[in-house]
């Protein structure tokens, strides 16, 4: 498993909700992910990042130790999530995408969030989030409908924000990548 980069197809496309009978299925495939979630010093990552077109996200939030690494691991996987409400004030912040990487965006997002979901064993379950676990919901959650951190943009911005981003992989970023030292 790794991580796809843009501007793969599969980062544009709504994904599919996984039927109840396919849920142990995607047991093994939601573990592999949050590893390499982990692996690549994200806080969340979407099926599709992973080329899998279905309704699967995994996000920890925990802060990191001086390593780096997540103190504690607490990963929360949803299935088929859905937004109940987003409230709240509306704060623009950068975010970067493991699926574009070496750069950042200004994106402004709703501060609270209420979603449903499946969990890995199929029980429903309802989370309500507020501050940076509400943005990484919502960023993961735009993977599930085909929108990335560009659709975010205006024209003009996206427009600078493609041309930094393929400036970034020139200079080799990877996935986990906020910014790369780019060629003077």
């Amino acid at each position: 498993m790794h991580i796809v980069v843009a501007p793969n197809p599969v980062l544009r496309e709504k994904s599919e909700p996984i039927a109840p009978g396919e849920i142990k299925n995607f047991r093994p495939v939601a573990k592999q992910m949050a590893k390499l979630m982990y692996k690549s010093q994200g806080c969340g990552l979407a099926a599709p990042q992973v080329g899998i077109g279905k309704r699967l996200i995994v996000v920890d939030v925990t802060a990191p130790d001086e390593d780096g690494e997540a103190a504690e691991k607490d990963p929360v996987f949803f299935i088929n999530p859905v937004i109940k409400r987003l409230w709240g004030e509306k704060e623009v912040s950068d975010e970067g995408c493991l699926s574009i990487p070496g750069i950042q965006i200004p994106i402004e997002r709703y501060n609270n969030i209420e979603v449903e979901a499946l969990d890995l064993d199929g029980e429903p379950f309802a989370l309500e989030a507020e501050g940076f676990y509400a943005r990484a919901l919502q960023h993961e959650l735009d993977h599930l409908e085909g929108t990335t951190m560009f659709e975010h943009l205006d024209p003009i911005e996206r427009i600078q924000a493609i041309k930094e981003y393929e400036e970034a992989l020139k200079a080799g970023a990877k996935p986990g990548d906020t910014s790369v030292e780019k060629d003077r």
